[in-house]
């Protein structure tokens, strides 16, 4: 299934200070073992780079260097596809405004919304589930109820063989990527 992938989740993923971050990493190990593929938009992107490059003084702001913020978001290059802006996602996002009378902040989750329905996405992991209930159509994914634990470990006969397994195992990567 394609899971659109909100920019707080993205943001939590490669923020390791965050307290949510073990949240959002998980969530997203689960639902790539499971073999759901996970999908960005550009406006994610543009959000990302914005909080990451903050300062730090500001509110939500990261204050990261401007090579710090890119090599953040090759990684999550790795991790999503990116969908680029349509032109059909924006006379959706036209639509969505005006049924809903939104005004303000709230017209960026209407874009993301109307990204979803013009590429067929339903569900999207966010941990702000309630941004979106007004939408018709989309499923929020609450990263807090994604199983953790979802590797698979081998059967070891002793504890020398579990230590030798982690020492020189799959977790001994020499560009590991944060969550898996």
């Amino acid at each position: 299934m394609n899971i659109l992938v909100d920019t707080g989740i993205l943001l939590r993923v490669v923020i390791r200070a965050d307290p949510l971050h073990s949240q959002a990493r998980e969530a997203v190990r689960s639902l790539r073992a499971r073999g759901d593929k996970l999908i960005a938009l550009t406006q994610n992107a543009s959000e990302f780079w914005n909080v990451c490059t903050r300062p730090s003084s500001a509110k939500g702001g990261y204050g990261l260097s401007i090579q710090d913020t890119a090599k953040k978001l090759r990684l999550i290059e790795r991790l999503v596809e990116f969908k680029p802006d349509s032109l059909a996602a924006f006379q959706e996002w036209k639509r969505l405004v005006v049924a809903h009378s939104i005004t303000g902040i709230q017209v960026h989750d209407a874009r993301i919304a109307s990204a979803m329905n013009a590429y067929g996405i339903s569900h999207i992991l966010t941990f702000n589930g309630n941004d979106f209930k007004r939408f018709s159509g989309i499923t929020v994914v609450d990263p807090k109820s994604q199983p953790h634990k979802h590797r698979l470990q081998p059967k070891l006969k002793s504890d020398n063989q579990w230590r030798l397994y982690h020492r020189s195992g799959p977790m001994r990567r020499s560009r590991r990527l944060p969550f898996g």
